[in-house]
């Protein structure tokens, strides 16, 4: 009776495996992570996007420059500013980066980005694809990595969420069927389940962290969720004193609000799908996505930027001065983490929970009613000096 629409599933289908087979040949030729010491010098794009991107990435890079100066004045380290992200030249050339930036981008280490805007329906651009979803296919960023500190709370998690698979992967690519019945594809491959776990057990390994937690739904989603689970416990037999253990998807977001159990939580490594629920949800613990900072992590290169939008009504109003840097301020001190200045992030984290304290001597408002952000920025070099 459907034979017609069974084959033309069956078509699109076949057509979603050898992509997929083709990205798993493609992950089986990678190499390892970059070791960031053996570098001769290490260059940081700072690549401002557009809307309020550009007002208060320039103030994180001027953190960062503070904390580096000396590796700067040594050579090891290189800023490097990007432009051209924004979405009136991305949406003149129709494509989501240019591609002279993403030259650019290429010749950087690491990348510290502002918010970029995506169009939607209604808005006055083309439909151009999303900035942070191209950067993170043309180079490989795999790993959605965020943290939430609270001290007075006792909380400090940091969340691996896998950027590549899961129940995005192929968003795009289901099927209706017939009028009654569409399907959409959930992917697990074990290169990617390996990479992502690898990569949440090396940073606990390497932060001093002892436990690492999987969350998935493997009781019901039975292969994909499944491959995950299984993956987790071979690699944590690997990394002796962490403790290793697995939450459900919808029991741990309920452990999260349980205040006797969520000061347990350390790293927490999950799917797609899981790991944007949960990540929003723990933001909120610490004021929300606009107090959040995010790192898109590869094995080659490395992506660290709010994750917030772009907010283009506070610079059609003249408020972009005034514009919260935290949240990519907070990217920046993942950043330094990252490839190896730990004692400089841990400055800046101190520094970003004395400042945003309820008691702190300049509030960030969006208005003029409060500090702008190059004073904010002055505030946390001050506190710093200090620490």
């Amino acid at each position: 009776m459907y034979n017609e629409q069974i084959e033309a599933a069956k078509e699109k289908f076949g057509q979603l495996l050898e992509k997929q087979l083709k990205r798993v040949e493609e992950m089986k030729a990678q190499g390892g992570f970059v070791d960031y010491k053996s570098l001769e010098k290490i260059v940081i794009g700072v690549c401002g996007g557009d809307g309020i991107g550009p007002a208060i990435t320039g103030q994180a890079q001027r953190v960062l420059e503070y904390l580096l100066k000396g590796e700067v004045e040594k050579g090891k380290v290189e800023f490097k500013v990007i432009d051209g992200l924004t979405i009136e030249r991305r949406a003149a050339e129709m494509k989501a980066i240019p591609d002279d930036v993403l030259a650019e981008l290429k010749q950087c280490d690491v990348i510290l980005k502002g918010p970029t805007t995506t169009p939607r329906k209604g808005d006055p651009w083309p439909n151009v694809e999303s900035a942070n979803v191209a950067m993170r296919k043309e180079l490989d960023l795999f790993a959605n990595v965020r943290p939430v500190r609270i001290p007075e709370q006792g909380i400090d998690w940091t969340f691996y969420r896998e950027n590549t698979e899961g129940g995005y992967a192929a968003g795009k690519e289901g099927v209706n069927v017939t009028e009654d019945l569409g399907v959409d594809f959930t992917i697990a491959t074990s290169q990617g389940c390996d990479r992502i776990i690898r990569a949440a057990f090396e940073f606990a390994k390497n932060n001093g962290k002892t436990r690492v937690t999987a969350v998935t739904k493997a009781n019901i989603i039975k292969t994909t969720d499944g491959k995950f689970l299984d993956t987790f416990y071979n690699i944590a037999k690997e990394y002796e004193g962490i403790t290793a253990d697995d939450w459900y998807i919808d029991i741990m977001t309920a452990k999260l609000v349980d205040e006797k159990r969520r000061r347990d939580f350390q790293v927490v490594v999950l799917p797609n799908l899981y790991g944007d629920i949960i990540t929003d949800e723990a933001a909120e613990f610490q004021g929300g996505v606009g107090t959040a900072g995010s790192a898109n992590l590869g094995k080659k290169y490395a992506m660290f930027e709010a994750i917030h939008g772009s907010a283009p009504r506070m610079v059609k109003e003249g408020r972009d001065q005034y514009a919260d840097p935290c949240s990519v301020i907070r990217a920046g001190a993942m950043l330094l983490a990252h490839i190896g200045y730990n004692q400089e992030a841990d400055k800046l984290y101190k520094a970003l929970d004395i400042c945003t304290a309820a008691d702190s001597k300049l509030k960030i408002t969006g208005r003029d009613t409060g500090c702008t952000s190059a004073e904010f920025a002055d505030y946390i070099m001050e506190t710093i000096e200090n620490l």
